[in-house]
């Protein structure tokens, strides 16, 4: 049967690491964008890669569940990268959490019942995940414990608990992510031999990271930039390397972790260089 990769979110980051994918594998483009699938998929073709295309609602469970099941009918799905997501200067704080929280949830879940023995997945994460206060023992038991539909009604994701904030909403449903790749690498994907992990970017130089840029936290994130060890933007192949790398062979034996690929900016703030802003 024919590899499978499966890339969820055809943004920049999603294009450039389908591109360093798809060879050799039948690459299925998925987005909530028709348009954009569309533009790409066609774009892909003409480069003499073959592709598949569908419109998906990461939010939706029977959209996410439509997906899995037609990307494992076309044959062994032994690649998903899921890069979806809203950025606070995006959407408010519903939308962010149904797109960021749950959606990862169902694509877990979905893909972890069809993906390959010796298959790997990669979920995008945030770097602000880890300018979040930890969550308590408690709270990731109760992370674990639910379904992706129950991860919105926990106390901890209440529009209170957030403090009425998209940021806050982000950052800590970045945070659960991890959380959720930890429990599945031990869960589903485990069962079936197959690895998923996180890569947490930085600030990069998409289309998101430029609108966040302008948005009322870009001059902390500029800050963060500019004090970092690299003092540079990332890029999207920054990304599709690390990407590339873990659902690589040379890391068969690395599962239910974060790759933290940020240029050196939260070390920056670790140490005082890129103060955090007063709330």
């Amino acid at each position: 049967m024919s590899d499978v990769l499966v890339v969820i979110g055809v943004g920049g980051m999603g294009e450039t690491i389908a591109r360093r994918l798809a060879p050799g594998r039948i690459t299925v483009l998925a987005d909530f964008n028709e348009t954009a699938v569309g533009a790409l998929a066609a774009a892909m073709r003409d480069d003499g890669f073959e592709v598949e295309t569908q419109r998906v609602d990461v939010s939706s469970r029977d959209s996410v569940a439509a997906l899995a099941t037609r990307s494992a009918a076309l044959g062994d799905v032994t690649a998903v990268v899921h890069t979806a997501g809203l950025s606070p200067a995006q959407a408010p704080l519903e939308a962010v959490l149904k797109v960021d929280l749950l959606g990862v949830g169902l694509v877990l879940e979905a893909f972890g019942a069809v993906i390959a023995p010796g298959g790997a997945g990669v979920v995008i994460s945030s770097s602000s995940s880890y300018l979040q206060p930890a969550f308590t023992a408690e709270e990731q038991s109760a992370i674990h414990a639910a379904t992706p539909e129950g991860l919105l009604a926990l106390p901890l994701f209440s529009p209170e608990a957030l403090h009425h904030h998209a940021g806050v909403a982000y950052g800590r449903a970045k945070l659960a992510n991890r959380v959720q790749v930890q429990e599945a690498s031990a869960g589903a994907w485990g069962a079936r031999r197959a690895r998923i992990n996180t890569v947490s970017p930085g600030v990069i130089s998409t289309a998101m990271g430029r609108q966040e840029l302008d948005s009322p936290s870009g001059a902390f994130m500029r800050s963060m930039v500019d004090n970092s060890g690299t003092a540079r933007l990332g890029t999207p192949s920054d990304i599709a390397d690390a990407v590339t790398f873990l659902v690589g062979p040379q890391a068969s034996f690395i599962t239910g972790i974060d790759l933290l690929v940020d240029g050196g900016a939260v070390a920056a703030v670790a140490t005082g260089r890129a103060p955090l802003p007063r709330s």
